[in-house]
């Protein structure tokens, strides 16, 4: 079995970061992961990209955690894919996984799109949806909001975020037959709260780690 994490945060791209995307990849080195997506905050969220640049920039700038992760982890041997964290404001945020630099440049309007807008021009483009941490309870979070015909997938084991949180997304995910996911939202390289999603084959690409979970080959890790 393969383990991936797929909530993974850098320096680079999210403001709340404290290690770079190469640190990062050290760290999932030393932990034994096979590879891990990049899922830095987006510009809708906490991202440490000023937003006044040009879009072109601002999208070139995004994803230097990415390809700071991707080099050092050619070096290591894992496999590191792109992804983003895409915030609807108050903690509501989806995990984006299979588009890439191009489709963000070939969507400037992404900045502004509602839920509905967003989640159909994804899924148009192939892209996949988890809601990342959906019962979280937070100072930022006026209310708790709901997508359950919007997105693939439920963070069901967000490492740090305790088990009364991850039970209640287990439940919502069980109650419409979604995809339950793993990640460790990791923040640093010394994170100490680690999860993963475990899969029989390694991932040659970010659409095989879709695969496996669209055929829900894969399962769920604590560390």
């Amino acid at each position: 079995m393969y383990k991936y994490d797929l909530h993974v945060h850098t320096k680079e791209g999210s403001a709340c970061g404290r290690s770079t995307g190469a640190e990062m990849a050290e760290m999932y080195a030393r932990e034994g992961y096979s590879g891990f997506v990049v899922t830095d905050h987006f510009y809708t969220g906490n991202t440490a990209v000023p937003r006044d640049l040009p879009w072109e920039e601002w999208v070139e700038r995004f994803c230097e955690g990415y390809r700071s992760a991707k080099r050092r982890g050619d070096e290591l041997g894992l496999d590191v894919f792109l992804g983003w964290e895409f915030g609807l404001g108050g903690g509501t945020e989806f995990l984006t996984l299979g588009l890439d630099q191009n489709w963000l440049l070939a969507n400037p309007d992404v900045r502004r799109m509602d839920p509905v807008t967003y989640c159909t021009k994804v899924h148009e483009a192939g892209g996949y949806l988890i809601h990342a941490h959906p019962f979280l309870e937070a100072s930022y979070v006026p209310c708790i909001r709901l997508f359950p015909r919007l997105v693939d997938a439920v963070e069901v084991l967000n490492a740090p975020k305790g088990d009364f949180i991850n039970a209640r997304a287990t439940e919502y995910a069980l109650a419409y037959d979604l995809t339950r996911t793993a990640g460790s939202d990791s923040h640093n390289d010394r994170w100490h709260a680690l999860a993963a999603v475990s899969v029989p084959c390694r991932a040659s690409s970010i659409t095989d780690l879709i695969s496996a979970l669209r055929n829900r080959e894969h399962s769920l890790i604590q560390l």
